[in-house]
């Protein structure tokens, strides 16, 4: 039998065998050395490598909330009818749900959702899986709980726009809809507090589904193939994509601007700067959860992006770094800048098909 000997190249003692011992940096050219990392406890993972000092936490599987104790069924029970609830419109037409389909993590599957008369805003209506950990709502952050926000598409007159002042008595005279409030609030009176509480909590239950990733973080190692778990991995390291998107929910609950700001143009949408009033808020936007993403496409505010090989693409590319079009733009304190958080990735093609397929498993 032919003899190993440790050889020594570049003074760094390696072993010359065909058997790889899983010492060479995981690039997962060895699918057996990633499984063998990612077989261990998470807290013993490859380490995240992100962009700047930001604060990640670390990954996990998809949870039920705990919901605050004066949440009772019959709470939950009448914010579901809400929900789904044509009535809360002007129209009749258009609930909650019709712009956030549970089939779609609660999200749509166009960039930007017709509202009241066909009429159009300019964003894309956002995923609500996870939503009861957000530290606040919308693209634009501009409500601080859910409760805050549950109104806004309501009254919006590209949306649902129903005449606030009007709508407990039009609930009143729906049949169920006194007695449910008395179940829930312990009497019939219909107000809009009581609206916007019993839709913010069932919002609080609206849970990812189970996925193979929850399946894979779980334990069971089987869950992912060789390259949805080179997809995980390079997830983690080399594409930095948990500079923003770690934890449960995987977002960071922040703004940043992508380059999608339309500064200037037909398109244009300032994002938080409308919310702010901060020149350095212009064109930022609230980072959404990965959960379950593959099924609340199109993406970003405004629906751009139809496919996500796209956004693999061009976050590959360091997106978009839109330059003052005149002079009047360059001496504009507004003209946004995109975030130093986002830069070339480098990834090849094999390493942008394994990313797209762990996001499929998100």
């Amino acid at each position: 039998m032919k003899k190993i000997l440790p050889l020594i190249i570049l003074g760094l003692p390696f072993l010359a065998s065909a058997a790889s011992d899983c010492r060479q940096p995981l690039d997962g050219r060895d699918p057996g050395c990633l499984r063998q990392a990612y077989a261990r406890p998470l807290a013993e993972w490859p380490a995240p490598q992100v962009e700047g000092q930001v604060a990640w936490q670390e990954m996990a599987s998809a949870k039920t909330p705990d919901l605050p104790s004066m949440i009772s069924y019959p709470m939950l029970k009448l914010g579901i009818r809400l929900f789904f609830d044509p009535a809360l419109s002007a129209s009749g037409k258009i609930a909650c749900a019709s712009c956030h389909r549970p089939e779609h993590a609660y999200a749509d599957t166009l960039a930007v959702t017709p509202g009241h008369e066909g009429r159009q805003g300019r964003r894309n209506a956002p995923a609500l899986v996870g939503v009861a950990g957000a530290s606040s709502l919308f693209w634009d952050g501009r409500a601080p709980t859910l409760e805050h926000q549950a109104l806004g598409p309501i009254a919006d007159p590209a949306e649902m726009a129903m005449e606030l002042k009007e709508l407990p008595a039009k609930l009143t005279a729906i049949p169920g809809y006194a007695e449910e409030f008395a179940a829930a609030w312990g009497d019939s009176a219909v107000t809009l507090e009581r609206i916007q509480g019993a839709l913010a909590a069932y919002q609080r239950t609206l849970v990812a589904e189970h996925t193979a990733f929850d399946a894979f973080i779980d334990g069971d190692h089987k869950a992912l193939d060789d390259r949805q778990l080179l997809g995980l991995h390079l997830f983690r390291t080399k594409a930095r994509c948990m500079t923003c998107h770690s934890g449960p929910a995987l977002n960071d609950n922040e703004f940043h601007n992508l380059g999608l700001t339309y500064f200037g143009r037909k398109y244009e949408d300032l994002g938080r700067y409308n919310v702010t009033g901060k020149n350095e808020d212009v064109g930022k936007f609230k980072t959404p959860t990965l959960r379950n993403v593959s099924r609340s496409g199109p993406w970003m505010h405004n629906g751009l992006f139809r496919s996500l090989r796209g956004i693999v693409n061009m976050y590959n590319a360091g997106m978009f770094h839109p330059k003052p079009a005149n002079e009047a733009q360059a001496k504009d304190p507004r003209f946004p800048v995109t975030s130093t958080l986002v830069k070339p990735l480098e990834l090849d093609e094999r390493e942008m098909q394994a990313l797209e397929a762990f996001l499929k498993t998100l």
